[in-house]
This record gives C-alpha cells, structure tokens and sequence, in this order.
C-alpha cells in the first residue's frame, strides 16, 4: 500500500492546516485491495442533516472489497472514493438541521460511501446514526450496523415464530451469529451450523451447534427431532452478491435447507440469490436500509446483541486486514482503529 504525503514541515501554517486535514482511506481506481492507498485528505463538512464524527472504530465487510472491485460503478460517482460501510465514533460538527445530537456524544451506524473519504478515515461523514448505549465498546459498535440489519430483516422476512426450531446455516459469519442471538431472544429454538471457532460461543448463547460439510443434513436430521420450521442461510459466499444471474460453487446449499424443511418457502438466504430465483426461496439483500438502528442499539445495550471480533487494525495495516478477509476464515469481523 502506498502511504502518501503523510509528512511536511512543522511550521504554524501547517499546524493551523492540519487540523483542517485528516488520514483517509481511498482508491482512485477499481481493482484488488492493493489499489487501496492511505493519504492526506482535507476533513469533510457536514451538509445538511448530517454530522460529522471523530471515528473511533470502522468495521470492515465484503462489500468493501466488491466496492473497490467496481461494485455499482454505473450507478455511484467515480473513483477517487473512500472505503468503510460502518462506523462509531464521537461527533466533532454537527450539519445544518440536525437535531437531538450534540459535539461529544458517542455515535454508530452507515457512513456515506459515495465520497472521496468514507468510514475509514480520522473523521467520517453520517446521515443515519443511533446513541451508543454505555457499556457498548466502540469496535462492538462499528461491528453491528450492516450485520445486525440484515438478520432483523432476514428473521422479519423469513416470519420466524417463537417456539419454532430456526436452523441457521453459516452462524458462523456476522449476520449469522446475530440472528442466533436476535433468534434465541426472541424465543426462537435454534440449531447453527458453524466451524470450531464460532462453536463455543454459538453454544454458549443458547443454540445447539453443528460443523457445515458433509453429513450436515444427517446431523441436522438427527438433532431436530420434530422437524426443522424454518432455514436461514446466513453464509456470505452462498452465491454471488455482487452478480446474482451467476450461480454459486456446487449448487450452494439451498437445495439441503430445502430437503431439511420441506418447503423453498420455509428457507431464506442472504447471499446466493441466482440459486434462490431457480428453487423459490427467500431472499434478504443486504441492502443497508438501517431502519432499525435505534433497535439495535437498544439490544445491544442490554447485552443481547454482540459479534465477534477477530482483530482490529491500524489504517496502515489495511492490506494485511484485506488478506484475512480474503481468506474466508478471518474467525470473526475485522475492524479498523484510525
């Protein structure tokens, strides 16, 4: 990665100008991570109905990388653009028309990413924010919005009741361990599928726990005794998000889920979206609506909503982060400290 202009000479007029300017972030072309470099950038004002916020934590998400890949390049403005979907932080201004939000106050939610400087960065732009309760970290913060949106939505559209028996493919990813946990409260039984390192603390939360690959349907068979309600694919690789006319690698799991409960329309996936128009499942976007922030600030603070972190990471360190990302284990979310 290169580091651009990061130094000049201590003078009073740099001084004075440095604390117009922050370290940000941002590709001027599509590509792979590498194209990602760390610069010099002027601080961002607010407009109109927004803030802007000191970021404390970034927390970093396939669509990231597809962003950088050229992911909506018809329909969003050309490079140079900034990097980070979601972001915590404390507000340092405050836009024309904003209310109810004061210079101090901890903040989380989406940061605008159709701009030269995105979540990544020093200081972020936000049109859509939720108080962060105490007690709630900030890397926990910048972990929830994208995840925890999409499970809400995915367990609304998949009208999972309480008392039925939810099974959870992939609980292991961040959407799935929050509708584990968001399931579970809401009275839900469920059965998760997930590796070793997302195991214990899927068990420890209440759902029963087995490993993905071969034999998952036997083992899933085996422990619901009753019968399987309702299937939820959470895993973020299913098929392809970014192209969903391409269909995912060995038919993806849609097919199992169905067999498991008798019925495409009893299964929702987030991800493998060409498989879903050819079986008739259900399908959730994660389309970032973040219509329920204040919900998940308010679970988060009662202690019901969490994700794993894996690692947390400097701005520097953003090509070392895209290589676990881009490992498909990265054992939890991946978060940047400015």
């Amino acid at each position: 990665m290169i580091n651009e202009a990061l130094r000049a000479p201590d003078t009073a007029e740099h001084r004075h100008d440095r604390r117009h300017r922050m370290r940000a972030l941002q590709f001027d072309r599509f590509g792979p991570p590498d194209v990602i470099v760390l610069r010099d950038l002027p601080m961002p004002e607010p407009g109109p109905g927004q803030i802007r916020i000191a970021v404390r934590a970034c927390g970093l998400n396939p669509a990231d990388w597809a962003n950088v890949a050229g992911l909506f390049a018809d329909q969003l403005p050309p490079p140079p653009r900034g990097l980070g979907l979601e972001v915590s932080g404390v507000v340092d201004a405050i836009g024309e028309g904003v209310t109810g939000v004061e210079i101090g106050d901890r903040v989380f939610g989406p940061a605008p990413y159709d701009g030269p400087t995105a979540g990544a960065a020093e200081h972020a732009l936000m049109a859509t924010w939720a108080r962060l309760p105490a007690g709630v970290t900030d890397e926990q913060a910048a972990a929830l919005p994208m995840a925890a949106d999409t499970a809400l939505h995915a367990l609304d559209d998949l009208g999972v009741q309480p008392g039925e028996l939810l099974l959870v493919h992939g609980a292991g990813s961040a959407v799935g361990e929050a509708a584990v946990r968001l399931a579970l409260h809401r009275g839900v039984r469920v059965i998760a599928t997930a590796g070793s390192a997302k195991a214990a603390a899927l068990r420890e939360a209440g759902a029963t726990v087995t490993h993905y690959g071969e034999g998952m349907s036997e083992r899933v068979t085996a422990l619901a005794a009753g019968g399987i309600d309702r299937a939820l694919d959470a895993t973020p690789t299913g098929g392809r998000a970014d192209r969903p006319g391409q269909a995912s690698p060995a038919g993806g799991s849609l097919p199992i889920l169905i067999e498991l409960t008798g019925n495409p329309d009893l299964v929702l996936t987030i991800s493998d979206f060409a498989a879903a128009a050819e079986l008739g499942t259900r399908t959730t976007h994660i389309d970032m609506r973040y219509d329920l922030l204040n919900e998940i600030a308010r679970l988060a603070g009662n202690g019901v909503l969490t994700v794993t972190i894996a690692r947390t990471f400097t701005l520097e360190a953003i090509q070392e982060a895209a290589e676990l990302s881009a490992s498909g284990r990265p054992g939890g979310k991946l978060i940047l400290r400015p």
